[in-house]
């Protein structure tokens, strides 16, 4: 199939743009460098945690506390941090030390949302923009949260914020069909069953590694 020659002017200027943020991002704070072998240990714990393995969420959170130790300043891996810190509270039967693992993870996650600053608009970690690595981290954890933490709301805003970023057309396949399905399955939820179907449409037909999941819940819809 032919390119229209605007088209292909189009895709020139975005990569030449993309080129040169990139070359005056600024440079990837030290120990994310040096740590990027413990980063992506952390997260495939973080993953596994994440997908319901439960005894995965210590050694998670106990890493990603030591390489945000390490960076303080680093938005993303305090992000992270909050998220595996709030997972702990599925590990005990406690109320008080439920109570105490949510609220320890969102003041970890409140701290890099503050953060933030627009030279995060460049890509950290895995190619993805700071700005929306954070961010997504924060809104899925939000979401997940009982309705008594009353975080909902905001988590509904940041995940709109990640999804409508002009920032997210140019992050890697797999965080954007995370992105895509993840606000897919929320507007299905809140009955914008509209919306639903656009990004989880999206998600289907991108060949990321969750478009069977988003087909799936694209039949379901009907």
């Amino acid at each position: 199939m032919a390119i229209h020659p605007s088209h292909a002017t189009a895709a020139r200027r975005g990569a030449l743009l993309l080129a040169a943020a990139l070359l005056l991002a600024p440079a990837l704070p030290a120990a994310a460098a040096a740590d990027a072998q413990a980063f992506a240990a952390a997260m495939a714990e973080f993953q596994r945690a994440n997908g319901g393995h439960e005894a995965a969420i210590e050694p998670a959170a106990e890493a990603l506390a030591r390489l945000s130790q390490a960076d303080p300043a680093d938005p993303v891996l305090r992000a992270y941090l909050g998220a595996a810190t709030a997972m702990r509270a599925r590990t005990t039967m406690l109320p008080w030390k439920k109570m105490s693992h949510a609220e320890d993870g969102l003041a970890h996650i409140d701290k890099a949302l503050a953060l933030l600053t627009p030279a995060h608009d460049a890509p950290l970690y895995r190619g993805v923009p700071a700005t929306l690595e954070a961010r997504f981290t924060a809104a899925t954890t939000f979401l997940a949260l009982p309705a008594m933490f009353n975080r909902g709301e905001r988590g509904t805003k940041l995940l709109d914020e990640v999804v409508t970023s002009p920032l997210l057309e140019a992050s890697p396949l797999p965080f954007k069909g995370a992105v895509w399905l993840r606000a897919g399955l929320e507007a299905a939820k809140a009955g914008r069953t509209a919306d639903a179907r656009r990004w989880l449409a999206r998600a289907a037909e991108s060949g990321a590694p969750q478009a069977a999941d988003a087909a799936a819940k694209l039949k379901e819809l009907g």
